[in-house]
């Protein structure tokens, strides 16, 4: 099933999100209807309270970017980005690398706006899974960039907090915009 794909200004962005306990049959139903809707979205990356549910789940699918990471490990060992995709996580714990890149993002809760946001070029990921395991995820690229930017949406963090002060001057407006248009 479709979700609704929430809008910023709902207060639901700006939570910090509940750690995931016991993974039950309801929330892989959450799962299998947020990545439908993310797909549905055309979007690469979709978290929880995106849909309106204030808990630490993410989905991140770049498979359609054969270039999304130099290098991509799973606990170690070198995996294939196709073997990974789609990544389900929960409660995640991340480390940067020193380097940062400025890269354009966009999110599905803030429709028709997309800015250059400076983000660490590799990460180091503690990650849960659905099926209970706890891996350590080491990437780079535009996989590294989707899961710092759903990985802030658990923790109530806009891509749009991110920017710098001069880009964030000139998106008020628009901001300001799709606050006025929405009524919560």
């Amino acid at each position: 099933m479709i979700l609704e794909i929430v809008q910023y200004g709902d207060p639901v962005l700006r939570k910090k999100c509940r750690k995931v306990g016991e993974v039950t049959a309801e929330l892989r139903e959450l799962v299998k209807n947020m990545e439908a809707t993310m797909h549905d979205a055309e979007g690469i990356g979709l978290a929880a309270p995106q849909v309106g549910v204030d808990i630490a789940l993410a989905i991140v699918d770049v498979s359609h970017d054969a270039d999304a990471a130099s290098y991509l490990r799973v606990n170690g060992e070198d995996v294939s980005l196709e073997s990974l995709m789609p990544l389900v996580f929960l409660n995640p714990s991340l480390e940067f690398g020193k380097k940062k890149e400025l890269q354009t993002e966009g999110c599905l809760s803030i429709e028709d706006l997309r800015a250059k946001v400076n983000r660490p070029v590799d990460v180091k990921a503690t990650l849960e899974t659905l099926e209970g395991e706890t891996i350590v995820l080491e990437c780079d690229g535009l996989l590294a960039r989707a899961i710092q930017h759903e990985t802030d949406h658990l923790n109530g963090v806009l891509f749009t907090d991110r920017l710098t002060t001069v880009a964030k001057s000139s998106a008020q407006r628009k901001l300001k915009r799709l606050v006025n248009t929405r009524r919560y």
